[in-house]
């Protein structure tokens, strides 16, 4: 049985159980286990690697002496187990002198639960993710790679509110034009299960690493946080699964809860790729967090603020954003004020309709930028659909290759990307222009006139964007009418 039917028959399982609600708990419920299983996987591999390997986990608690045995513990039995005794056990551990390895299982499962009331259909579970999934066999790694994108997806359509992924081909393309290198230290503040650092793993192994010094100093680079607990989990063991083994930085917490100033030069990155959530609003007291100048309550306004703190001087970032934040005014206006003036925000790729369909229909780009000196001039390229392709969607997603265009294109910011040139997709503003602008950086295709379009799933899309767009004006005028009834407030009680 592939690994695909085997999730899908733990599912299958998973609701008969009455304790399972919905396919977020289905998810979260299959993933700790999952991380388990892999976990003892990785264990037997580091148990062949290093003779002095030694688990964190107390022997009653590894996956191999509690679940591994088909008519092992079941029943009652098997549900005491797993709410008192495993549960308790990973919550509580503690590094072992320098592995934290530990750690990381604890906070993973700091919010993990179990949701399945029947030890029945819990051991039918376990069987089938024993029998049915085994990380050491290499033949089985690319489809378990594969089956966590379905289980990113099957999250995705569980609902979860402003959540959705970044399609892999653009994630591919944005680490590739960032390009990290070995030693440099990349980091994804708001880093989901975390996409864009697997995909920088891979592009440092593929072109960088050469020595096992080499990779160890790839496990020392890589930097996440999550807020949510879900996400986090998937991310962890996401990164398990890329060979990262003690990811340790990969941190359950929310950046924006923390102060700005509170973030010391050590602190600093060389690169960040992230897709900040927008749309969102963060929680009453999170904006004072950040400058005067810069509150709000917008998520991804005030992650913006925070990637350019974060990063060191001659840092680079690829940042995916929504139409929005280009044509955005009031704090918005003085946030791109401050992007400009301290970082060469060099490139805007305008990425066409339903790249994140069906999630959402609102319209993004990708932001290109690095920091240490002003932006004299922004040169945008315009994504176009390929061939015979009106719209993406599930059957036809986005492909990696269809990005070659803007890699030919691109030339090196080391000479000032001289080598670029304008085309119908192609056209570069100069900061003068921008300025008188108002900060507004929406600026459409000029060698592109207005064509009539009677397609009705374009139509309807591009009526979706427009409806995402008036309400991210009306939060706009909401903040700011909230922060004059505010500083009035204040100037009365003066």
């Amino acid at each position: 049985m592939s690994i695909s039917s085997t999730i899908k028959s733990i599912q299958d399982i998973m609701r008969k159980d009455v304790g399972v609600d919905g396919d977020a708990q289905r998810i979260g419920q299959l993933v700790w286990m999952l991380f388990l299983k892999i976990f003892d996987d990785r264990e037997q591999e580091w148990e062949v690697f290093y003779d002095d390997y030694k688990s964190p986990l107390p022997e009653q608690l590894r996956w191999r002496n509690w679940a591994a045995d088909p008519e092992g513990m079941t029943g009652d039995d098997l549900k005491d187990f797993i709410d008192n005794t495993l549960f308790t056990g990973l919550q509580n551990l503690e590094p072992a002198g320098d592995d934290y390895r530990g750690v990381v299982i604890r906070n993973v499962f700091e919010d993990a639960y179990n949701y399945m009331k029947s030890g029945q259909l819990m051991r039918q579970v376990i069987n089938k993710l024993q029998s049915g999934v085994n990380f050491n066999k290499s033949a089985e790694r690319h489809e378990l790679g594969d089956m966590y994108e379905q289980i990113l997806k099957d999250l995705q359509s569980a609902g979860n509110a402003g959540e959705f992924y970044t399609p892999r081909a653009v994630t591919q393309f944005m680490v590739n034009r960032v390009d990290p290198k070995l030693e440099e230290k990349v980091m994804d503040p708001a880093c989901g299960t975390g996409g864009f650092l697997t995909c920088t793993i891979d592009h440092k192994r593929t072109r960088y690493v050469q020595t096992p010094q080499d990779e160890q100093t790839l496990q020392r680079t890589i930097i996440g946080v999550e807020k949510k607990p879900l996400p986090h989990l998937l991310a962890t063991t996401n990164l398990i699964l890329h060979g990262i083994e003690v990811p340790d930085q990969i941190k359950h917490d929310n950046t924006l809860a923390r102060p700005l100033i509170s973030w010391g030069p050590k602190e600093r990155v060389d690169i960040i790729i992230a897709n900040p959530p927008f749309g969102g609003m963060e929680e009453d007291g999170i904006e004072t967090n950040f400058p005067a100048a810069f509150r709000t309550r917008e998520t991804a306004d005030l992650f913006m603020t925070l990637f350019i703190h974060l990063l060191r001087n001659g840092g680079r970032a690829a940042v995916v954003l929504p139409d929005g934040f280009l044509f955005g005014e009031g704090m918005k206006t003085r946030l791109k004020e401050k992007l400009l003036n301290e970082c060469n925000l060099h490139t805007i790729v305008r990425l066409p309709n339903g790249v994140f369909s069906p999630y959402t229909g609102i319209k993004t780009n990708l932001l290109f930028f690095t920091k240490g000196k002003p932006t004299e001039n922004v040169w945008y390229y315009e994504h176009p659909y390929p061939d015979g392709v009106k719209s993406y969607n599930k059957t036809k997603p986005m492909r990696f290759e269809e990005f070659q265009t803007e890699i030919n294109w691109w030339g090196s910011e080391a000479d000032g990307f001289t080598s670029r040139e304008e085309t119908e997709q192609a056209w570069k503003v100069s900061i003068d222009d921008i300025k008188a602008r108002n900060y507004n950086l929406d600026i459409k295709n000029p060698h592109q006139g207005e064509l009539v379009n009677h397609d009705p799933d374009e139509l309807l899309a591009k009526y979706e964007q427009r409806q995402a767009e008036v309400q991210e004006i009306r939060n706009q005028l909401r903040d700011i009418l909230a922060e004059a009834l505010s500083d009035r407030s204040a100037g009365g009680d003066a």
